[in-house]
């Protein structure tokens, strides 16, 4: 299912994150995404991987890097406990959050500070995991 939909276009219109997505949090689904950000079915079980404190997928995205939508990602935070990971490539890179159900992966583009878009993220996933998701 690639769809947008009420929360991603949040995303997008905070002007933090240029395109985004809405995965399972067991990483076998796509919820919503935008129109250009296909994450692989690979992609997904890493990205949930991760964030489940599997601490060899950790260690492996801290030395190889982490694929999302075809292209390579440095790990630069992983927090399980925090339920985020900040991930980049160059200028541009990735905010993730896991809720209970979802994970979250905002993409921000070069002029956007990596601080804002993790902000952004995770005011998101703040506001699934109230509404119990």
């Amino acid at each position: 299912m690639t769809a947008d939909t009420p929360f991603l276009s949040s995303l997008v219109a905070s002007g933090h994150i240029d395109k985004a997505a809405i995965i399972s949090a067991a990483g076998d689904s796509v919820w919503a995404a935008s129109a250009t950000f296909t994450i692989k079915p690979d992609e997904l079980k890493a990205i949930a991987t991760v964030l489940d404190g599997n601490a060899a997928a950790a260690d492996k995205a801290y030395s190889e890097g982490l694929h999302v939508a075809d292209e390579k990602y440095v790990a630069t935070i992983i927090s399980v406990e925090d339920n985020i990971a900040m991930v980049r490539k160059g200028k541009t890179g990735l905010a993730i959050a896991k809720t209970k159900q979802a994970i979250i992966v905002g993409h921000y583009g070069e002029n956007a500070q990596a601080s804002n878009a993790r902000a952004t993220v995770e005011a998101l996933a703040k506001y699934l995991r109230d509404s119990g998701y």
